[in-house]
């Protein structure tokens, strides 16, 4: 009987477990992540396409406190979410006014430079490969314990449980407070927004804030799910964070949360298959184009009723 429910359909739910465990925490990373950009580009009109890259700088910073001193790794924990928030909101206050009025292309280009400026910098200060591999291995990931016969860390649990409270937490955030309000009221329109008397420079300035936070905290929490601590994979999983951006289509943070939990699910159970394994960076992509086209053709079939 046992056997039987574990292999249904040809598949082997038994040996899926471990990968099934690891993609709900990597996806829940990738939701955390989309949560961050899509708030970021509600409020400002900028898609941040360096929030990976300075998740990965940030780590690596983590890092060498870690490693080459002797403050407490909680310091060094905190060091690599102050400096995600530092660099976010240092590119709003100097780039943001500069990129208010321009295309939406123009402004994720711009976050697109400071992603090659950082990976940069990383390669000259910290080169890949060399004798020894980089690993930065958080206190809650040497705890495990077993759950349906599977072995969970609490890093993993912390990033399921971390990103639930941070979209719930974020959705009252916008719906039931000043700031929130103000947040919704850029992304329909700055001018009239401004033009209430709206603090824009503000309301955008918290906005690069909370982003930067949750960039730190996904650095962090992504290199622990790693077996290293790879800058240049760190810096373009931002492509699963804005696939599950895009699966909320910029305005849904459940939709956001559900999408980078499916991404990271259908990366990580690929996995072990040799036949599709190489196939599994495609999975963001796959599933972003299937869910806008579908809600697409949801909204078209909507208009056309309406129009009738």
């Amino acid at each position: 009987m046992v056997s039987f429910a574990f292999t249904v359909f040809g598949v082997d739910w038994e040996f899926l477990k471990p990968y099934i465990v690891l993609g709900l925490a990597l996806g829940s990373v990738y939701a955390l992540s989309g949560v961050g950009v899509v708030v970021l580009y509600q409020a400002t009109g900028v898609l941040n396409l360096a929030f990976g890259a300075i998740g990965a700088a940030g780590a690596l910073i983590a890092y060498y406190l870690v490693n080459h001193t002797s403050i407490p790794h909680w310091i060094a924990y905190l060091a690599c979410v102050v400096f995600g928030a530092a660099v976010n909101v240092i590119y709003g206050m100097v780039l943001g006014p500069a990129f208010a009025k321009r295309d939406p292309l123009v402004k994720m280009m711009g976050t697109l430079g400071l992603a090659l400026i950082l990976l940069g910098v990383m390669a000259w200060r910290a080169p890949a490969g060399g004798a020894f591999v980089r690993v930065l291995q958080l206190p809650t990931s040497t705890h495990r314990f077993e759950l349906f016969g599977a072995v969970v860390t609490w890093t993993q649990v912390i990033a399921l449980v971390f990103a639930l409270v941070v979209t719930a937490g974020t959705t009252l955030f916008l719906r039931m407070t000043n700031l929130g309000t103000a947040m919704r009221a850029l992304a329909s329109d700055r001018e009239i927004t401004a033009t209430l008397g709206v603090p824009v420079r503000r309301v955008e300035i918290s906005a690069w804030l909370g982003s930067g936070i949750v960039c730190g905290i996904a650095g962090l929490m992504l290199a622990d799910l790693f077996t290293s601590l790879d800058y240049t994979a760190l810096t373009f999983l931002v492509i699963s964070s804005l696939a599950a951006a895009l699966i909320g289509r910029l305005r849904s943070l459940w939709w956001t949360l559900a999408g980078g939990v499916a991404v990271g699910l259908l990366q990580a159970v690929a996995t072990p298959y040799s036949s599709i394994t190489a196939y599994r960076s495609a999975a963001p992509f796959v599933l972003a184009i299937i869910a806008l086209l579908y809600l697409g053709r949801h909204r078209t079939v909507t208009m056309s009723r309406t129009a009738g």
